[in-house]
């Protein structure tokens, strides 16, 4: 092995490695005996999030829909640019709209600390998800374990398999069930919109539309917060009426025509899903029981698990792809086996780092104030 590969390996420090847990199926039970405390600590994040934000609790929700959309429930949206991945992030359906990642970010950190290289990211954001439902009023669930993390992302496919705010109904329908979920779990799932909030460009069109699929007294309130051109980021609660409550009003304002996006409102529009919508709005409990459930199916598609995928010991990918089956692997090794090997590796190539072009001499300045040139 070069002495320049294990100044690299040295520098970024990675010293755990993956996890090797072998469990082909997921488990609500996963981590009772490798980290018992893993669901509280995630709760204390997501619960400090939500209190200082309520919105987040939609993000979460909506942050583990469009991973588990895009090649299975991997974590795969987590995943940053690097010279080998197209992040899912900058995918026309997540750009400047997913949010909550530095929040599950919050929660590996502090499940770092007391079980390194055990919890999943997958994991998290599962859990994420129903711990914030239930902080804003919403059903909760037991939520199965087990899953492990991708080691690549698709930009591809997070821009075509999410469903989008304009798309009709038969093609959100077979969007869902390609996902493996009904359409009774579309229309359960779709009751997430009781809580965040959605851009002006995203419902612009409808608000203006003059259309009959569309109260007017709403539209017009709605156009105040949304003027005909310009100011496309400003948001709007997707439900008026109780904003940060996950509650099954979303159904009743489908009812009234006071659909938000206009994929909210072909889910009342003279189709199949008419007769659910209808059910929803009478019945909060079955909603509550049907939300639950579809959330579970939803953490099913395609987990990664047994000895596929990893447990990503760190937030950054070009830190884990120091452990991904190359010539840095044995160095990875090494290092978290021998502490004085990696504290004496990383000290002489942080000399040589220091020594990389410097000015000397008669070059360059003194600067009286780092901050400008004299």
């Amino acid at each position: 092995m070069t002495t320049s590969n294990k100044s690299f390996v040295a520098i970024f420090s990675l010293l755990l490695l993956s996890s090797m847990q072998c469990h082909a199926q997921l488990s609500s039970t996963f981590y009772d005996r490798t980290c018992p405390t893993a669901l509280t600590t995630i709760r204390t994040s997501i619960r400090q999030a939500v209190s200082s934000e309520r919105r987040m609790a939609a993000s979460l929700i909506r942050l583990h829909f469009h991973d588990c959309f895009v090649q299975g429930c991997d974590a795969s949206i987590l995943l940053d640019e690097t010279p080998t991945i197209v992040s899912e992030k900058t995918a026309l359906p997540n750009l400047g709209s997913a949010r909550g990642y530095g929040i599950i970010e919050d929660a590996k950190r502090e499940l770092e600390k007391t079980c390194p290289g055990i919890v999943s990211c997958a994991d998290i954001l599962a859990v994420a998800a129903r711990d914030a439902s239930t902080l804003v009023g919403g059903p909760s669930w037991t939520v199965k374990l087990g899953r492990r993390d991708s080691t690549t992302a698709s930009h591809t496919l997070a821009e075509t398999d999410l469903p989008g705010p304009f798309d009709p109904l038969d093609r959100i329908i077979s969007s869902f069930a390609s996902k493996g979920l009904s359409t009774r779990d579309m229309v359960a799932l779709s009751g997430a919109h009781s809580i965040g909030q959605a851009q002006c460009f995203l419902f612009r069109d409808r608000i203006y539309s003059n259309g009959t699929d569309i109260d007017a007294g709403f539209a017009s309130t709605r156009r105040r917060q949304c003027p005909q051109e310009d100011q496309n980021g400003n948001l709007a609660p997707l439900d008026l009426v109780t904003p940060n409550q996950l509650d099954n009003n979303y159904y009743k304002n489908l009812i009234q025509r006071k659909g938000l996006l206009q994929s909210d409102q072909v889910l009342l529009s003279g189709g199949s899903t008419d007769s659910i919508v209808t059910e929803y709005s009478n019945n909060p409990r079955t909603f509550a029981s049907d939300f639950a459930a579809a959330m579970i199916k939803m953490g099913d598609i395609s987990p990664l698990s047994g000895q596929n995928g990893i447990i990503r010991t760190c937030l950054l990918q070009s830190d884990q792809v120091l452990l991904s089956g190359g010539s840095t692997d044995s160095i990875v090794t090494e290092y978290s086996n021998i502490p004085r090997a990696f504290a004496s590796d990383f000290t002489a190539p942080m000399i040589k780092m220091g020594d990389i072009s410097p000015l000397t001499d008669q070059n360059g300045i003194i600067r009286t104030v780092c901050g400008a040139i004299n």
